[in-house]
């Protein structure tokens, strides 16, 4: 039997999760809205001031390696359940010691983003395609920003450093996003520039509910397989 892991979104204000048996029920004011068996599910987000969750459903999404997170209303996280660490020790100490190597980090960092430009490159060509004989100059643009995040692509080939790395995404990202607004089909939507603290329009508010997410969502595949999610390769951690 295969196995498809999905992610269970509660967006319902004031809902109470609780365990029933090998499934998580989602109950509203006393009726029962949703059952999920544990095994069809690789995490939950929680969205809402007053959603609760018991006791026996955190422990049961503990051992099924299910991740369990709460978020406001507007998608900002503020806390999550985890049970014991995975017993992987052996793999988390290679993990360290790969952090602590520059030519480790170095390796393992330029893979990262250059799969991260060539997804970007990828979603605007996509676009090109779309708007190809439509809008000539939207699809300009949009050809000619590909071909600067190419030219990123082959210089993270050749970088040294991982603060080179560093440098080669951030100029990636602002290609990327300069041309964001060309992607946009409906004209009640703009978007000019990314801002996350706070997003100062509807398409970064966006941007950032869903980069939460995301987050949830590659934090949970590192944990259950047993690696530090605070620990990466690219950004040295931050000083405490």
């Amino acid at each position: 039997m295969q196995r498809h892991l999905n992610t269970l979104y509660v967006t319902l204000d004031k809902s109470y999760l609780h365990k029933n048996g090998a499934a998580i029920e989602v109950s509203h004011n006393g009726e029962t809205k949703l059952r999920v068996p544990f095994h069809n599910l690789d995490g939950i987000v929680c969205f809402g001031w007053d959603c609760c969750a018991s006791a026996a459903l955190m422990g049961a999404c503990a051992e099924a390696n299910v991740t369990l997170s709460f978020h406001t209303p507007h998608g900002k996280f503020l806390a999550a359940s985890q049970g014991f660490t995975s017993g992987n020790i052996l793999l988390r100490r290679a993990q360290y010691r790969f952090s602590d190597s520059p030519d480790a980090s170095l390796e393992i960092a330029r893979n990262i983003i250059a799969g991260k430009i060539a997804n970007s490159r990828h979603v605007l060509l996509r676009a090109a395609r779309e708007h190809s004989g439509k809008d000539i100059n939207r699809c300009e643009s949009l050809i000619k920003t590909t071909k600067h995040l190419l030219r990123g692509m082959q210089q993270v080939k050749k970088a040294t450093d991982v603060e080179q790395l560093r440098g080669i995404e951030g100029e990636a990202a602002s290609q990327y996003f300069s041309n964001f607004n060309c992607l946009l089909t409906n004209s009640q939507f703009t978007f000019s520039l990314r801002k996350r603290r706070p997003p100062t329009d509807p398409i970064n508010a966006l941007l950032s509910f869903l980069y939460s997410l995301l987050t949830h969502d590659c934090r949970s595949a590192c944990e259950s397989c047993g690696l530090d999610a605070q620990c990466g390769f690219l950004h040295a951690p931050p000083p405490r």
